[in-house]
């Protein structure tokens, strides 16, 4: 199979990026691209020393060649003054010396140098320092007020029309006006291009600047998001096996002058929830600890289902409740984000009550999944009327304010308070209906 190298007709061969590159990385390229980074170094800390500088190489290369040859004939045959040197001299600094201040006012410099170039069109003198009008003009484009451009480009078109006035018989005014303003337009233009271009690099700065801002807030949210969803479960975890940890030390302490067994009985419970709490906590602990714990955070955080319900309900009737759980609906197709919510809003209940209400108390504790809510109720009885010592407070604590953060992931409510027939009951209203347009709950990651 031959290969021909031919170009297909329509068709238009491009530089290839490789060939771009070469072409920068040419050893002159650089060489000039070090230099021009020196000098905005030098413009950046020292403004002045580059004005003065570029001030210096003008009068070397305008001035001195006038000054050096004053009696050298012109290349072109033009009517014009010749001077003497003190006002060769005086045109040249007139022209020149404003310059200085061309970036800080550039207005006020282009004045000045229109003004000592309207002189010496008006005396009919040639000198390259002429130049330097154009050099203001476009400072006067690149930093000054749009609004002095047109009275700038009428008092050059005056200026031009002196010149114009002088050139030979042979070149209308017209031609000669022609181009003439061509350098005065090409001026002009450089000096907007740059500017537009300047603007859109400082709009581009900005909007990195502000996106880097935005980025680190992003950052520090995430991490506080993520401070508080540890908080959060480290709340679940300790408060809850604690208050059965505690619940059964209690009940084991009594029982064991009594009847032994029971007080053995509760130390093994107390064993148990120990055990699992610290279970818990390890795996909420390394994801602080472990820097690929994004990796897989299903392995490291704490995922309770619905399913250990029923194991967190036997704790809670070991510590002395009694507790009674109903079920209805499709519980196992849900979420496991709504499973991980329901899970912990029902320990944060049964926690309080077990807490709140005491041992000697019986707990309603309702699951009910219907097509587009999930509804939970715990209701207990209450203290026993005849238990000694002060009850705290139903809402100490943050346990409440927890629930319904967890409630509100699904646009859900939580409403506690005394129930009708005695006691106190929690109920929670979740929304199953799936919300288009924005994120869902994460899955793995628990609870935000």
């Amino acid at each position: 199979m031959s290969s021909d190298n031919t170009t297909l007709p329509g068709t238009a061969s491009h530089p290839s990026p490789a060939g771009v590159e070469a072409m920068w990385d040419h050893p002159l390229v650089r060489r000039a691209s070090c230099v021009g980074q020196r000098v905005r170094r030098i413009d950046r800390s020292r403004p002045w020393l580059v004005d003065a500088g570029v001030v210096l190489a003008l009068i070397a290369l305008l001035c001195l060649p006038d000054l050096l040859s004053p009696s050298r004939p012109l290349e072109f045959d033009v009517d014009f003054t010749r001077l003497s040197w003190p006002g060769m001299i005086a045109l040249q600094a007139g022209l020149l010396l404003p310059l200085l201040w061309r970036r800080r006012k550039p207005a006020t410099t282009f004045a000045v140098v229109a003004a000592v170039f309207l002189v010496q069109c008006a005396l009919g003198v040639w000198l390259r320092a002429g130049m330097a009008v154009l050099i203001a003009v476009y400072h006067l484009a690149l930093r000054g007020r749009a609004r002095h451009l047109p009275v700038a480009c009428a008092v050059l078109a005056v200026a031009l029309g002196l010149i114009a006035l002088r050139m030979p018989g042979d070149v209308s005014i017209v031609d000669g006006l022609f181009f003439l303003s061509t350098t005065v337009v090409a001026a002009v233009a450089l000096g907007l291009v740059v500017r537009v271009r300047r603007a859109q690099l400082a709009a581009l700065h900005d909007r990195a600047a502000r996106l880097e801002i935005e980025r680190d807030q992003r950052s520090q949210l995430a991490t506080a998001a993520e401070r508080t969803r540890v908080a959060r479960e480290m709340h679940d975890i300790v408060g809850h096996n604690l208050s059965v940890i505690i619940t059964l030390a209690d009940g084991g302490a009594r029982a064991a002058a009594l009847t032994p067994e029971r007080g053995k009985q509760a130390l093994l419970m107390i064993g148990d929830t120990g055990r699992q709490a610290l279970g818990e906590l390890r795996r909420v602990l390394g994801i602080l600890r472990d820097p690929h714990a994004n990796a897989d955070p299903a392995q490291l955080s704490p995922q309770p289902r619905l399913a250990d319900i029923n194991a967190l309900c036997a704790r809670i009737r070991a510590a002395g409740p009694q507790v009674v759980y109903r079920t209805s609906g499709e519980l196992d197709s849900l979420d496991r984000g709504v499973q991980l919510t329901v899970y912990r809003i029902v320990q944060e209940a049964l926690t309080n009550a077990l807490k709140h209400a005491g041992r000697d108390t019986r707990i309603d504790l309702t699951v009910t999944a219907g097509d587009r809510d999930l509804r939970i109720g715990v209701h207990n009885t209450g203290p026993d009327p005849t238990a000694a010592g002060p009850q705290p407070p139903r809402d100490q604590g943050q346990g409440l304010t927890g629930m319904r953060e967890r409630a509100a992931l699904y646009n859900g409510t939580v409403t506690a308070g005394p129930a009708p027939g005695g006691g106190w009951a929690v109920r929670t209203v979740l929304d199953l209906t799936p919300i288009t347009g924005l994120p869902q709950p994460s899955h793995a990651g628990g609870a935000q």
